[in-house]
């Protein structure tokens, strides 16, 4: 099986589905992330960016959050084309 070069979560445009394979963070904002839904195999959707291009707001399990450009960056994954991202 080809292995798929995995990328950053803040590479992700908005629209984008995003499914994340691994997260590479520790302590309080590890724990954080994964009970709100950051698991490996679950999707993310980018929603929108702020107007300075950061933070980003992403929708994943029926949560909306907004994480900064150094948090997103420590979670890897695929990018799904879906028929509707830009």
């Amino acid at each position: 099986m080809e292995s798929l070069k995995l990328v950053p979560l803040s590479e992700a445009a908005t629209g984008d589905l995003f499914l994340i394979k691994k997260l590479h963070l520790e302590g309080t904002m590890r724990r954080r992330l994964l009970d709100l839904g950051f698991v490996p195999e679950n999707t993310i959707r980018v929603l929108q960016k702020s107007p300075l291009g950061d933070p980003v707001a992403f929708h994943v399990s029926d949560t909306t959050i907004a994480l900064r450009k150094e948090e997103s960056s420590k979670i890897l994954g695929e990018l799904i084309t879906d028929g509707t991202s830009k």
